[in-house]
């Protein structure tokens, strides 16, 4: 049984709303009070486990490093290098988990039709977004290119770090050729005159949408509830 989808616009909210609560936690406990919750709530959210492993192997590889900059030049305060590692993980483990069910073309027409924004603005981010995900396709495509050659990254650190070079070189050259093409066919298209929009698909506001946003909302006031129970 699949799980519901929810709306762009809910999900980018629930992402970015435990911002406004981050700056509430200042110690180890309080931090972990939060980060456990907010993990807790997650897996009910979680649909595939490996991606998302990876993801937040990198957040927390981000804020451990954080808290050893903070634990090193803040007075080797262990109390306040934690704090400062849990208000980092607080932060980006909503991002981290939600924003991968963000489709590009669903936010765009979310952020035209229920925002109002600009068309072109929003025309614009969509496809940048959407070239994004294309980047790590085009990498595995450039790697196979260069291993049927023979010029595989087998070796050293050296010669790892002179193929990783070029194929981010040829990455670069590949990316501004689509781009020039994109642009180019979005322009034939009437993208670049165009005074008013049509739209495809409907954008509609949910109760699941809801429900999550209000759940993002809650995410925000925990560390800040947390405070006020345990003054």
């Amino acid at each position: 049984m699949s799980r519901p989808s929810y709306g762009p616009l809910s999900l980018l909210a629930a992402s970015l709303l435990p911002a406004l609560g981050a700056p509430a936690i200042h110690s180890t406990r309080h931090g972990l009070v939060c980060v456990g919750v907010l993990l807790l709530v997650s897996l009910v959210v979680v649909r595939d486990w490996s991606s998302t492993v990876r993801r937040l192997g990198l957040v927390a590889l981000a804020a451990l490093s954080l808290g050893l900059s903070t634990w090193l030049y803040g007075g080797r305060d262990l109390d306040v290098a934690a704090g400062a590692t849990l208000r980092v993980l607080y932060l980006v483990i909503p991002a981290a988990v939600l924003t991968p069910f963000i489709d590009p073309t669903r936010l765009g027409d979310h952020l035209a039709q229920r925002l109002h924004l600009p068309a072109r603005p929003v025309v614009a981010s969509t496809a940048a977004l959407q070239r994004l995900e294309a980047l790590g396709w085009q990498w595995q495509q450039i790697a196979r290119a260069r291993r049927a050659r023979g010029v595989g990254a087998d070796g050293g650190i050296l010669h790892r770090a002179r193929v990783t070079a070029s194929m981010a070189l040829s990455l670069m050259v590949s990316t501004m050729r689509m781009s020039g093409s994109m642009s180019l066919a979005m322009d034939a298209r009437g993208f670049g005159a165009a005074h008013r929009r049509t739209f495809a698909e409907p954008a509609p506001w949910q109760r699941r949408d809801t429900a999550i946003l209000l759940g993002g909302v809650a995410v925000a006031a925990l560390p800040w509830l947390y405070l006020v129970v345990t003054a």
